[in-house]
């Protein structure tokens, strides 16, 4: 396939932060994005996804998808847009493998419960976590921290979704060191995995929220473009069961997304020569349709109705919230609690001594945040599995 002048080229990528192959050369088969995508795949953090929340905390069922899962089904999808627009798939699909690596145990409720304890230490956000996993956490090199990976994967992977106006102490601080040009909009490819991102867990969480019996049929019928979905399907299949239909639904809705996306961005890039030409337009290029972002933003409002606020997801979130609460607190207080390992990188005052015992917590994977509570606490959390 030839490349298309708008996409990014690894033979002429940005360098590594601790330097390495330069722009161009090839150090065997593999290219600059396709080493970056293998870093991240032989990753701790990205091996500790598999037990890290979706949308339901530690599921005991093994059919409901984690962070790793869904990790793994953007890249999918993001692959199929990159392909079709004739970008690069490598560099597309290792933002789409990273995406989540600076997402804490327990999800948005986990995220929030660190973001309150760090409140005096400039807050937690799990965007500017994942570059901070990638370019200090990660240390499998001897001769530097981090993966050292090309500035166009950090790039893509800290603007994702668009320019940082006002970036956090740690995105700062890591851009500070390592300009990664904040300001303006990043590759096509990091655009592509943001919405490829967005048409994966809109559907997937959809297919789990049916497994787990917080959503029905009768619900997704109540908005229009799924009950034309559901209609076009039942007609297809007249005796297929109802599971397969579903699941059927799922499917073409993902289809019609992923089409939109790939059409609507191949006009709006019509005439771009250079990946210059993308970051230099101001604006978003590579999404969804005026009127199928219109669909997609009434699909949101009712996952958060009936799916991510319901009242069960509510209970669970708040014992969530208090695990991920009490590990900083007593961390704080008894810093021996922590792996030696641990203990011999943490400084020595506030707010650098708080920002490593986050980086500690938000490595977690549920289950290990649980059973740490319990260790240290006496007690075993209750109440968090709730499927």
């Amino acid at each position: 396939m030839t490349r298309a002048p708008y996409a990014a080229d690894p033979a002429a990528c940005g360098p590594r932060e601790f330097g390495g192959a330069e722009a161009g050369e090839r150090r065997g088969p593999r290219s600059a994005f396709q080493r970056d995508r293998d870093r991240i795949v032989h990753s701790m953090s990205f091996r500790r996804l598999k037990s890290k929340t979706q949308v339901f905390i530690a599921p005991d069922g093994d059919h409901y998808r984690t962070r790793l899962t869904h990790s793994l089904e953007v890249a999918q999808i993001g692959r199929v847009i990159a392909r079709a627009l004739r970008l690069d798939e490598d560099l597309t699909e290792a933002l789409c493998l990273a995406h989540d690596l600076g997402h804490p145990p327990f999800g948005h409720a986990g995220e929030a419960a660190l973001s309150d304890s760090m409140e005096r230490h400039g807050g937690f956000d799990h965007n500017a976590q994942a570059l901070r996993t990638v370019m200090r956490i990660e240390c499998p090199y001897p001769e530097h921290d981090g993966l050292n990976l090309t500035w166009d994967l950090l790039e893509g992977l800290a603007k994702h979704n668009g320019p940082v106006a006002a970036p956090n102490w740690a995105l700062a601080e890591l851009d500070t060191v390592f300009p990664l040009d904040l300001g303006t909009w990043p590759s096509l490819e990091a655009q592509v995995a943001a919405v490829a991102d967005d048409i994966a867990y809109d559907n997937h969480d959809i297919d789990d929220g049916l497994r787990a019996g917080f959503l029905s049929l009768d619900d997704l019928l109540t908005l229009d473009f799924l009950a034309d979905q559901w209609r076009t399907v039942e007609k297809r299949f007249p005796n297929a069961p109802r599971e397969r239909l579903l699941r059927e639904m799922i499917r073409d809705q993902i289809g019609l997304m992923v089409n939109d996306v790939i059409e609507h961005t191949a006009a709006q890039v019509r005439g771009m020569g250079s990946v210059a030409d993308v970051r230099a337009a101001g604006r978003q290029l590579a999404g969804f349709s005026p009127a199928m972002a219109a669909q997609e933003r009434r699909l949101k409002s009712f996952m958060y109705e009936r799916l991510y606020l319901h009242p069960e997801q509510i209970s669970a979130a708040k014992k969530a919230r208090d695990v991920v609460a009490r590990l900083f607190a007593a961390y704080a207080q008894d810093a021996t609690l922590m792996p030696d390992d641990w203990q011999a990188r943490l400084p020595a005052r506030d707010p650098e001594r708080a920002r490593v015992i986050a980086d500690f917590i938000a490595g977690m994977s549920d289950r290990f945040a649980m059973q740490a509570v319990a260790r240290i606490y006496g007690f075993q959390p209750e109440g968090l599995i709730n499927v």
